[in-house]
């Protein structure tokens, strides 16, 4: 086929499909698709995405986050405490919680120093296995629950 005849056959199809009437959808899908639109919109704020939460809640979420994030990076001993500035005396507890925190750290460092490695390794593979037996068994429980409901 030649492109003009390709563009006929598609004008064609066009003009064909145009004089059809629209079809409405099946009416218990019409039904589902409205009440799952009223269900979301019935949904409490904290429930949605973050744009629709208020504005003040949206400022102290950023706040929050931001000092977790400050915290993090001072336990880490990325950003020196003293950068706090103007914050540093309404904030002085942050340094408080920071220097407990480097002192549970440096005690969980000592303990895992101590540690044999094989010791260490051998946790781990206990930790996997446990987590991939609940994983299976979650599948599992899944499977029968799907199972059950046909």
């Amino acid at each position: 086929m030649t492109p003009d005849s390709h563009e006929k056959l598609e004008q064609a199809i066009d003009r064909t499909l145009r004089i059809l009437p629209p079809r409405r959808a099946p009416f218990a899908l019409e039904q589902r698709v409205r009440a799952e639109i009223a269900r979301r919109a019935a949904r409490p704020w904290w429930r949605r995405s973050f744009a629709h939460w208020p504005g003040p809640v949206q400022v102290g979420f950023v706040a929050v986050s931001a000092l977790a994030v400050y915290a993090v990076l001072a336990l880490g001993g990325a950003v020196p405490v003293p950068a706090v500035g103007a914050f540093a005396g309404p904030l002085a507890w942050v340094e408080g919680g920071l220097a407990a925190g480097r002192g549970i750290v440096g005690v969980c460092e000592t303990v895992a120093r101590s540690l044999p490695p094989l010791l260490l390794y051998g946790g781990l593979a206990f930790c996997a296995a446990v987590y991939a037996g609940i994983v299976g068994l979650g599948a599992a429980a899944w499977r029968n629950l799907q199972a059950a409901g046909r």
